[in-house]
């Protein structure tokens, strides 16, 4: 049976750190560094966490629509996603993940782009 990216790359762990290091960058970023001004971040660090090891194939899961509801009011347009995305591919490279398994983690995260990007009205 072959290993998911979780366990290839050593779990929550990892995982954590991974994250702790791409809200390090998310932060200092000038597009989505705003959207973070007022955020509890040891708790969304938490629920990231949880979120990124269900993305690499690990044992948590978010369905869709809890993915909507907690962006909703956020206002994310494709500008940020896609800087999201950048800023991800890099952290992933820098903990020297396989380009494979980056592709394989920002498809899973592309995949959520409707869910997550707030479509303009009308």
């Amino acid at each position: 049976m072959a290993r998911s990216i979780f366990d290839r790359y050593g779990g929550f762990a990892s995982v954590g750190k991974i994250v702790l290091d791409f809200y390090d960058r998310v932060l200092d970023d000038d597009i989505l560094g705003p959207f973070f001004e007022d955020v509890d971040m040891r708790r969304l660090i938490d629920h990231q966490t949880k979120f990124m090891a269900s993305v690499m194939g690990g044992p948590a899961s978010y369905t869709d629509e809890t993915l909507q509801h907690v962006h909703a009011h956020l206002g994310i347009d494709h500008v940020a996603f896609e800087q999201m995305i950048r800023v991800l591919r890099e952290t992933l490279g820098d903990f020297r993940m396989a380009p494979a398994d980056v592709d394989a983690v920002t498809r899973a995260m592309r995949s959520r782009e409707a869910v997550i990007v707030a479509e303009p009205a009308g």
